[in-house]
């Protein structure tokens, strides 16, 4: 069966289905070629359907380019990964003076700034987006000291991508295109809606499946996740990073560890330059997800065998799709077995539950977390620009041990991990989706 095509074109059609996900776009590199599928529509009012040259907003995956950006750079000797943001950007700052002095390449690519980095900021559409967008992160606050821990920062790629301009002369657009999209030859990966509608494009989807009113992000924060792209060009991309001199001299030297996550469930137990990386039945795995408004992506790459995996999706439980498709790929390519997310155990664990409860927050979200009959209830409540592009979200968690506890909202069928710490220090933090949130009262 392998990669036969009427096998995956049908386990694509029928998981999307069972997911409720309106358009699936799916490509992978095996036995020496791309395999692409399509399903479903690119819109549920206009009812125009997927093809293999559809384009999907990427959104996250977008940080593995920029980082891959800041990497050629520093081949060519401009810079290097312990390069001070303010070497490259003079008025970079920070509200800490000495964050803003300590911050460096390595800490904005691992997302171990501190940087409270949820900063979702329409600057405008002009090129000197990303200068302004860079001017208002001075009022921004540090959640912890510069690479004292992890915590996924929006923020910290779109100053990325303003060194990236600094160095290039370009804007971060234009040198995407001559650094990455030329030379691999991706004629299917745009940033600018005017360029993106010249295509097929997918439209972002509630869960309930209606289109979304809103199409895309603002510019500024392109280098933080507005790449539009299908999914053969993803994994044309990624590939690339499997072989020496293709773009990268050393493309390994991003997959290597960089830092620990608080939470080990959330989609990685580390993270590398620009990747998360995890384990999986013995071998190494890099990948990234992105998430827009309605839109979701997932790039996987497994060095060790050279099969890349992307998966777009415009819509729907797009964690449980992702999570079954790739499973069963590679299980059929290659014997291995995913991991499965974790989930409450058998046994129910008793935990003294106060000491959680409270406010938590930071840029972008508000998080109550309450107790009702010795459990746990987390409520996340999207503020700033978010707020009228998400909704609520509703967690009844469950305790897995001490300081580590699983929810899931309605109709979802897989678990998200939340995990609390208290330090010594008095700060205590809630880790759940990739972010320290610091708690407020």
């Amino acid at each position: 069966m392998k990669a036969d095509r009427e096998h995956w074109a049908s386990r694509l059609a029928a998981l999307a289905a069972e997911s409720r996900v309106p358009g699936a776009s799916l490509a992978f590199w095996h036995g020496g070629r791309t395999h692409a599928y399509v399903t479903g529509v690119l819109n549920s009012t206009t009812g125009a359907p997927v093809r293999t040259d559809s384009l999907f907003q990427i959104g996250s995956v977008t940080k593995v380019w920029t980082a891959t950006q800041i990497m050629l750079l520093a081949e060519q000797g401009r810079v290097t990964l312990d390069t001070p943001v303010t070497d490259v950007l003079p008025g970079f700052r920070v509200r800490d003076a000495e964050a803003t002095a300590a911050i460096t390449l390595r800490h904005l690519l691992t997302h171990t700034s501190g940087i409270d980095g949820d900063l979702f900021l329409d600057t405008g559409r002009g090129d000197d987006c990303l200068r302004r967008y860079v001017e208002a992160c001075a009022g921004l606050a540090q959640t912890f000291p510069a690479g004292d821990s992890h915590s996924y920062c929006n923020s910290g790629f779109v100053v990325a991508g303003r060194v990236v301009e600094q160095l290039t002369g370009r804007t971060w657009d234009q040198a995407l295109r001559e650094q990455l999209l030329d030379p691999l030859g991706l004629t299917h990966t745009h940033t600018l809606p005017e360029d993106v509608l010249r295509f097929g494009a997918a439209v972002g989807h509630d869960d309930d499946g209606a289109a979304v009113s809103t199409w895309g992000l603002p510019r500024s924060v392109g280098p933080a996740g507005l790449i539009c792209a299908r999914a053969a060009d993803v994994v044309a991309f990624a590939r690339a990073h499997l072989t020496p001199g293709t773009l990268l001299a050393d493309p390994a030297a991003l997959r290597q560890p960089q830092v620990d996550l608080p939470n080990p469930y959330d989609g990685g137990r580390q993270w590398g330059i620009g990747w998360s990386l995890d384990e999986w039945d013995g071998r190494q795995v890099a990948s990234h997800t992105g998430d827009t408004i309605g839109q979701h992506a997932a790039l996987w790459v497994l060095p060790g065998s050279g099969t890349v995996v992307a998966l777009l999706a415009n819509g729907g439980h797009s964690a449980e799709f992702q999570h079954r498709l790739v499973s069963e790929l590679l299980r059929e390519l290659h014997g291995l077995e995913v991991p499965a997310p974790l989930a409450p155990p058998a046994e129910p664990v008793t935990v003294d539950v106060e000491p959680f409860t409270g406010r938590y927050e930071r840029a972008g979200s508000r998080i109550h977390v309450t107790s009702h009959a010795g459990r746990l209830r987390l409520r996340t409540e999207p503020t700033g620009l978010l707020a009228g592009l998400a909704q609520p979200r509703t967690l009844e968690l469950t305790a897995v041990d001490a300081t580590t506890f699983v929810g899931r909202s309605g109709r979802d069928a897989q678990w998200d991990a939340v995990v609390f710490e208290n330090r010594p220090d008095g700060r205590s933090f809630l880790h759940h989706s990739g972010r320290a949130t610091p708690k407020s009262r």
